[in-house]
């Protein structure tokens, strides 16, 4: 029985250490921080994705709300790549819980399968979306070893490659 694949619509991305670097010895929302920093290559990606995708930021930050991190966001170049921001104070739940990301699926109207859920934590970010029902990507950059069955890309440039091969 062949089936066929289902497309994304929506890609999420986390935040802290995914999109930017979450720097050491800052509290706060990160909107407010004397440096912030993109992840290497997160701005080129989102640049292209972008084009062939809706992509939104999924994050568990609970110092910042919505406008905050799209102000940090905007230090870096990210805002405008950037549909919706899916934060805590705004679901008032956390990933990896179900519920959080069931609240998105609702926002976004659309089923699960057409989100993909990419993330740096293996935990939060990618088993709880595969458990919600998303597909998921490890952005594994620093190569930490993955004994499951998981997709995974080591940088934004193969995680730009591995979504554009999909068509």
């Amino acid at each position: 029985m062949t089936t066929t694949p289902i497309h994304y619509r929506h890609i999420l991305f986390d935040w802290g250490d995914t999109l930017m670097r979450d720097l050491p010895g800052q509290i706060g929302p990160m909107a407010n921080w004397p440096k912030v920093e993109a992840m290497p290559g997160a701005v080129q990606a989102l640049q292209v994705l972008s084009t062939h995708y809706v992509c939104h930021l999924a994050t568990n930050a609970k110092d910042s709300d919505a406008a905050e991190i799209r102000r940090a966001l905007a230090r870096v170049g990210l805002d405008t790549h950037l549909s919706e921001i899916f934060c805590f104070k705004q679901l008032q739940v956390e990933k990896p819980a179900s519920a959080y990301f069931q609240q998105i699926v609702k926002k976004l109207n659309c089923s699960p399968e057409q989100i993909l859920m990419v993330g740096d934590n293996l935990q939060k970010d990618i088993i709880g979306a595969l458990e919600a029902g998303l597909d998921a990507c490890w952005l594994n950059l620093d190569d930490a070893g993955n004994k499951q069955d998981i997709q995974q890309v080591n940088s934004f440039s193969s995680l730009t490659s591995w979504l554009l091969s999909k068509g």
